[in-house]
C-alpha cells in the first residue's frame, strides 16, 4: 500500500477547517483551524502543516446547491483553492461537501459539546468528514 499524506479543507468566508490523514490514509482526523486573515497569511500557516506532514495533495470540500450546481460560494472556494495549489505546489481534488457542517455539528451534540459555542470544531471536524470520504472513495475504487 503506497503511504498518502493529505490534507482536507473546509472553507468557509471566516475559517478553514483542516484535517490530516494517518499515513496509510485509512482515518482522517481533524488537526486545526485556520482563522482567515489574507490570502499570504493562509498560504502561510497551511505551508507549514504541508512541510510538517509532508503533504502531497489537498482535498478541499466543494459546497454544491442542493441541486448538484456550482453555485457563487463553490465557485470562490474553487478560485481560493486553485490559487493555495499554485502557491504550494501541490494538487488539489475536490469533494462534494454539501451538509457535512450539519453532519459535523450531529458528531459534537452525540460527544455532549454544543455547537453554537464552537465553530472553529465544527470547521475541523467538516473538514475530517471532508478528507474521510476522500480517503474512503480512493480506497473503493482500488
Amino acid at each position: 500500500m503506497s503511504k498518502i499524506s493529505a490534507l482536507g479543507l473546509d472553507v468557509g468566508k471566516k475559517r478553514i477547517g483542516v484535517a490530516g490523514c494517518d499515513g496509510l490514509g485509512l482515518i482522517a482526523t481533524g488537526l486545526t483551524t485556520i482563522k482567515r486573515s489574507s490570502f499570504n497569511q493562509d498560504v502561510e500557516q497551511l505551508s507549514q502543516l504541508v512541510a510538517e506532514r509532508e503533504v502531497n495533495v489537498l482535498v478541499v470540500g466543494l459546497p454544491y446547491a442542493l441541486n448538484g450546481s456550482l453555485g457563487y460560494q463553490a465557485q470562490q472556494v474553487q478560485k481560493f483553492a486553485q490559487r493555495v495549489s499554485a502557491a504550494l505546489s501541490l494538487p488539489v481534488e475536490y469533494v462534494d461537501e454539501r451538509l457535512t457542517s450539519i453532519e459535523a455539528q450531529g458528531l459534537i451534540i452525540a460527544q455532549g459539546g454544543s455547537p453554537s459555542r464552537n465553530k472553529a470544531l465544527i470547521d475541523r471536524k467538516a473538514a475530517a468528514i471532508i478528507l474521510q470520504q476522500w480517503l474512503d472513495e480512493r480506497r473503493s475504487a482500488k
